[in-house]
């Protein structure tokens, strides 16, 4: 499966330098995106009910990508090329969505009142799932519509048109919905393996141990090409495919989960628990200065990477 999840970003990678920016962010967006959910509902629908698992999936996806690759991008970037520029419109549009969505989806359930605390009701839950799916299609709109200058960063050659692809646009599409249905198919026999190996080695912090490990196994393709993109002094594009990654993981995955939820019955836990909370809040607030300006450097890296670490430790001494 890993394998093929290489595979299947790798066609959305060639039909996003085909279709140009921003849609070729997108392209790679959605193609995680479909991933990730189909393995979360997936795992959620197998064996016992792990209400968790939803939201220590979405946590990690948001920790990984503000701290660990936005962190890499900026210091590898900056350590290559000393200053990199950034559309400050972009970014700043990219963390109002983020930060919007986080707090109604991963912190609020845990003040709400109607049910137990880190829970939303039936109502609640359809409520913030439409207002998470309105938003989202408003910056999409936003991104390649009505502001799309705010997320292209000027270059003085294009990479998309320097790269030359072998296949056709129409043959790529095909080859990425294909790879993309045998990632559905085959995401529930994963599932089930890695939830009886946790039962069977009596594993402590298993939804947040399988939530890191699914959100880093689908970023994984993701993180590389927003990397590579840093190095190449293309940091606004690089930052566009991991936040943007961010947002839909939140804007769409929730939605789809909290579908399958009240379709099966299944319980949804999506509060945080206060530790989790502190460091969600701090890695956005560390955006949000990181980004405050039009250039960055690698130390303005080394504190996202400092609090990924910090993430990281925490998964396994909580």
């Amino acid at each position: 499966m890993f394998i093929t999840i290489f595979v299947v970003l790798d066609h959305a990678e060639a039909v996003a330098r085909r279709v140009g920016e921003p849609y070729g962010t997108l392209v790679l967006t959605f193609a995680v995106t479909a991933i990730e959910v189909s393995i979360i509902v997936s795992m959620m629908l197998h064996g016992e009910n792990n209400p968790t698992l939803a939201r220590e999936s979405v946590f990690s996806t948001v920790m990984i990508i503000s701290t660990g690759v936005v962190g890499t991008c900026l210091t590898l970037g900056g350590w290559r090329h000393r200053k990199q520029a950034i559309v400050r419109q972009g970014t700043s549009a990219y963390l109002a969505v983020l930060i919007a969505l986080t707090v109604m989806t991963l912190v609020l359930p845990t003040y709400t009142q109607t049910t137990d605390p880190g829970t939303f009701s039936a109502g609640q839950l359809g409520f913030v799932s439409v207002l998470s799916v309105l938003l989202y299609a408003s910056f999409v709109f936003a991104q390649t519509v009505r502001h799309r200058d705010d997320f292209v960063q000027e270059q003085a050659h294009d990479v998309s048109m320097r790269t030359a692809l072998h296949e056709s646009l129409s043959v790529g599409v095909l080859l990425l919905v294909s790879g993309l249905i045998g990632i559905v198919m085959l995401a529930e026999q994963v599932a089930a393996g890695v939830e009886d190996t946790l039962v069977a080695y009596q594993v402590t912090q298993a939804d947040s141990i399988v939530g890191a490990m699914i959100a880093g196994l689908v970023l994984m393709p993701e993180a590389i090409s927003a990397v590579r993109a840093s190095l190449n002094n293309e940091l606004q594009r690089g930052l566009n495919v991991a936040m943007g990654s961010a947002c839909a993981t939140i804007g769409l995955t929730i939605p789809a989960v909290a579908a399958a939820s009240l379709l099966t019955g299944r319980g949804l836990t999506l509060g945080l628990p206060a530790a989790d909370a502190v460091l969600l809040a701090l890695a956005l607030f560390i955006c949000s200065v990181s980004f405050s300006t039009e250039r960055t450097t690698f130390l303005t890296g080394m504190v996202h990477i400092v609090v990924f670490f910090t993430y990281v430790f925490l998964i396994f001494v909580p």
